[in-house]
């Protein structure tokens, strides 16, 4: 069994693909995860150096390498990876099945901004 999950970014993705690779015993990949260990680097290290045209490319080409697995899994995407390329085509051709996870717009607002906080102070030297 092959699932994917996409939605906007702050939607929950990771999260109930978390819970759901438990519940099956299923492995659990996030997309952007699998990116950062295969190209040896954060995401925002490949935007930074390599821009975003290079990073939807590698994106695309491990998106079907995922797809093109025999293992079953749950997949995360990234929010803007249905956007790009050829990817809903990869997923909708793909043996997967695709579940679209919805939050309203005041959820993804709160979770973003909660989100960006926690950076912010993370980032902060101590004194």
């Amino acid at each position: 069994m092959k699932i994917v999950l996409l939605g906007y970014m702050a939607s929950g993705k990771s999260t109930i693909g978390r819970e759901i690779s438990k519940k099956l015993d299923m492995k659990f990949i996030d997309l952007d995860d699998y990116i950062s260990k295969r190209e040896k680097r954060s995401i925002s290290e490949i935007f930074k150096v390599e821009g975003e045209i290079y990073f939807r490319k590698i994106e695309s080409l491990y998106l079907g390498e995922i797809l093109n697995s025999k293992d079953s899994f749950i997949l995360s995407l990234g929010g803007g990876t249905p956007c790009y390329s050829n990817n809903m085509e990869l997923i909708l051709n793909s043996e997967a099945s695709s579940i679209y996870i919805k939050a309203d717009i005041k959820t993804l607002a709160s979770r973003l901004i909660a989100e960006k906080n926690q950076k912010t102070f993370s980032c902060r030297p101590r004194r």
